[in-house]
């Protein structure tokens, strides 16, 4: 929100400096002319606003769905691997519950206000802690038969996905949005309003449109930027995949 506000004080501020400079500017500047050139300067410059802003929005849109799937995939191997453990046998109950109490610590990491939801669960490690831990108990087991050398390796190869995801998911907390195109992109925008308000009438009509027109830019921004963070702010990932994971270990 503080880099929309921002935005917006760009953007409907270079409004008002248009308006501003409309009455210092000399008639001769702003004649039919003048005008039909800045036209078509608005024109490219607004092309290229249009693209950039659409790339900026696609990339953060592609960056929720990735981390949004990679979450789904922890997910889903959790449950697999909690499965694989009980088939074992009862020897794997002290893994099980390092599993779930792991699963628990990724969640009150990332979704901290539904601490008060998995806080029963007692002591909680780290989330990376945890799963070393579980991949140990996996790796001490005996197994007696070869059923339960096959579920023992099936385990040890689940875990190591969800390891290796869990590492892409951190990966994917960075960033995707370079802040150089974002100030150019602003730039852009400030430099359209100024040079449209330049030719605008001064009338509450005008000025209303220009209002609307900042916000929806502002907004934009917003939303490009939430997108991008998906673990704070309005538009945020679900952690109903990891808790219907937690609900089921153990069982």
């Amino acid at each position: 929100m503080t880099v929309g506000l921002m935005v917006f004080a760009c953007v409907f501020g270079g409004t008002l400096f248009g308006l501003y400079l409309s009455k210092r500017v000399a008639a001769r500047h702003l004649s039919e002319d003048s005008k039909d050139v800045m036209k078509m300067a608005l024109g490219i410059i607004g092309t290229l606003a249009a693209l950039v802003l659409g790339l900026l929005l696609a990339s953060a849109k592609s960056s929720f769905d990735a981390k949004g799937n990679g979450i789904n995939q922890i997910s889903a191997d959790v449950v697999l691997l909690d499965r694989a453990l009980a088939r074992y046998g009862p020897e794997t109950r002290d893994a099980r519950n390092l599993l779930r109490n792991s699963v628990a610590a990724t969640i009150q990491r990332d979704w901290p206000e539904e601490q008060l939801q998995v806080a029963k669960l007692g002591t909680l490690e780290s989330a990376a802690a945890g799963l070393e831990a579980v991949e140990g108990r996996i790796r001490d087991l005996s197994p007696r038969t070869d059923a339960q050398r096959g579920l023992q390796s099936r385990a040890l190869s689940i875990i190591s996905d969800i390891a290796q995801e869990r590492v892409l998911n951190l990966e994917r907390f960075k960033t995707t949005i370079p802040i150089p195109f974002l100030i150019v992109l602003v730039g852009w925008f400030t430099m359209i309003f100024t040079s449209l308000s330049l030719f605008a009438p001064r009338n509450a009509l005008v000025m209303a449109i220009m209002l609307a027109c900042a916000l929806s830019v502002s907004a934009a921004i917003v939303l490009m930027m939430e997108l991008d963070n998906p673990y704070q702010g309005v538009i945020r990932l679900s952690s109903a995949p990891l808790r219907d994971a937690l609900a089921h270990i153990g069982q």
